[in-house]
């Protein structure tokens, strides 16, 4: 059997014990020194144990154990030269030390072990969040699309925000974003039952009506199994925002279920524009209310232009001072030059604003019509400023 050889180089070069390990080590000499320049009734071996347990707190099992072993050498050492190694008081002393030594070499084995479980589990768990909010492509049909997703919950990649992109079975893009009442993993469940209804039906609907409701049943029928009603015993409801954006020609339309009326930045001019729903709906999964209609929404969505998609997670987003964030002000000063730059420029922006991530989970998707060298025409009829077309 091969005895496997680690180099003190190659433990001082762990990550963990990098300048940390310079503490215990300078405590042992110093501890070594002043104990043997002192008197013989001065005994400052015992001090030495602070090395390894110090050790233990930063570093690997490895790195404690050599520390520790160079506590016992200082004190074989320091015994030596005062009264030899064969007193009652020294042998005590080496036998402690030796005996905490390996006790910190023990709890750095469990921290280790405890810590593989944990990154697997992690690793297994953002997977399946990842698989379940399985990430837009950069382009699909004629559209450009970027994404951000901040959790408000440690530890995470997704809560209890919600968006996805499909293809139609004719030539269109359908587009999903939605906000679950709750946050974080407990959330997750329900943001599944949305998504899974939605990837199911977008190709399978000819209208975007059909499709929401096709949604709110889907909604209504699974939301009691998956609800974390023992932590969360109140309303259970998903506000969704669903969009149809055809491949050809200017016009697309919108259902809004509750959620925020999205922001579309024109290629020709930089004056955001905020796209109010005219027939807005409830939540989905109010089911205890009549069924409602879905009637959709038309806009005016030419090549160039760039559609912010978000959850109310950005907007009430508070400063310290309490403020929200402006997100339609602050979009307007915004360089844009793709949907990437314009992410960027409002993921930094909303962090400077909080002072760190958002206390709740918050979402932002971004898509832009290619630009085309010929746009197709087609007269807009604002409505209350809002650049919504008549049907």
């Amino acid at each position: 059997m091969g005895v496997r050889r680690v180099s003190v180089d190659r433990l001082l070069a762990q990550p963990s014990g990098r300048g940390l390990v310079a503490i215990p080590l300078v405590l042992i000499v110093v501890i070594t020194i002043v104990d043997l320049h002192s008197g013989m009734d001065v005994h400052l071996g015992p001090l030495l144990v602070i090395a390894p347990a110090l050790t233990a707190s930063f570093a690997g099992p490895r790195l404690t154990a050599l520390i520790g072993l160079l506590a016992v050498a200082a004190q074989v050492f320091i015994a030596v030269f005062h009264g030899g190694l064969a007193t009652t008081n020294h042998v005590a002393q080496i036998i402690a030390l030796t005996v905490l030594s390996a006790v910190g070499v023990f709890v750095c084995l469990l921290r280790e072990r405890r810590g593989r479980e944990l990154s697997r589990a992690r690793s297994v768990a953002e997977t399946a969040q990842l698989a379940l909010l399985r990430p837009p492509p950069h382009r699909i049909g004629p559209l450009r699309v970027a994404w951000l997703y901040l959790a408000a919950e440690d530890e995470t990649q997704i809560g209890g925000d919600l968006f996805a992109v499909a293809r139609a079975a004719h030539d269109s893009t359908r587009v999903i974003i939605g906000d679950v009442r709750g946050k974080g993993l407990a959330s997750i469940g329900e943001a599944s039952v949305v998504l899974g209804a939605f990837r199911e039906g977008a190709h399978r609907y000819a209208t975007l009506p059909e499709l929401v409701s096709a949604l709110e049943e889907s909604v209504c029928r699974d939301l009691e199994e998956v609800a974390d009603t023992e932590h969360d015993p109140g309303e259970h409801f998903i506000t969704a925002l669903v969009l149809d954006i055809p491949d050809h020609g200017p016009r697309a339309e919108m259902v809004s279920c509750g959620h925020p009326p999205p922001l579309l930045v024109p290629g020709h001019g930089r004056k955001v524009t905020t796209l109010n729903p005219r027939n807005p709906t409830p939540p989905l999964g109010m089911c205890g209310l009549p069924a409602p209609h879905h009637p959709a929404d038309p806009f005016a969505f030419e090549p160039g232009d760039i559609l912010l998609l978000y959850t109310d997670g950005v907007i009430e987003a508070r400063s310290p001072a309490g403020e929200f964030y402006p997100l339609t002000e602050r979009l307007a000063s915004f360089p844009v030059s793709s949907p990437e730059t314009l992410l960027r420029h409002i993921h930094r922006d909303l962090v400077a604003h909080v002072g760190g991530p958002p206390a709740d989970d918050a979402a932002l998707l971004v898509i832009e019509r290619a630009p085309a060298h010929h746009r197709p025409h087609i007269t807009a009829h604002p409505l209350d400023g809002h650049h919504l077309l008549q049907p």
